[in-house]
């Protein structure tokens, strides 16, 4: 990922605190001569008793909060943990002062799965319901772009970078 955005001019970066993500803007910033700002905030959502279990284990469990899930539009917190909401109000929350500090320039903001979702959501003004049709893997890019009366999805879940030398 570091070399993928290595030509880009990066203004600053912001990473969740947790390893996969910090390893990433790391890699990212040490091109750039910046340091990685860590926000708490922008960790993955707390999946508290569904945490670490595989597939098969969650089963029904997991199906089941699904099911009240979309029905609660994102309210139903996980089983001891976060709820979809819970995730889109602090991530937001970090987004909102990002892009007030940063008004010119490229950010990068390496986080995670639920986080980046929600924030596309956030940031488009779509329903968070909408996480279930938005595509991303791990170490893939998404650029949304925040002017002054709108905000543009740029790129979604690209992973060209991931296919290179």
């Amino acid at each position: 990922m570091g070399l993928s955005l290595k030509e880009m001019e990066i203004s600053s970066i912001y990473s969740s605190p947790l390893k996969r993500a910090l390893d990433t803007a790391e890699a990212i910033a040490s091109h750039h001569q910046l340091e990685v700002q860590v926000e708490p905030d922008l960790r993955e959502i707390d999946a508290g008793d569904l945490e670490g279990r595989s597939i098969v284990e969650l089963g029904t469990t997991f199906s089941q909060f699904l099911l009240r899930w979309r029905e609660g539009q994102g309210s139903e917190k996980m089983p001891g943990g976060e709820s979809v909401i819970d995730v889109a109000n602090r991530a937001w929350s970090v987004i909102q002062r990002i892009v007030s500090k940063h008004n010119q320039g490229t950010v990068v903001v390496a986080s995670h799965y639920f986080v980046t979702v929600v924030i596309i959501c956030k940031a488009l003004g779509w329903p968070l319901t909408n996480i279930e049709r938005i595509r991303v893997q791990n170490g893939s890019v998404s650029v949304l772009e925040f002017g002054e009366t709108r905000t543009c999805l740029v790129s979604l879940g690209d992973v060209c970078h991931l296919r290179e030398g």
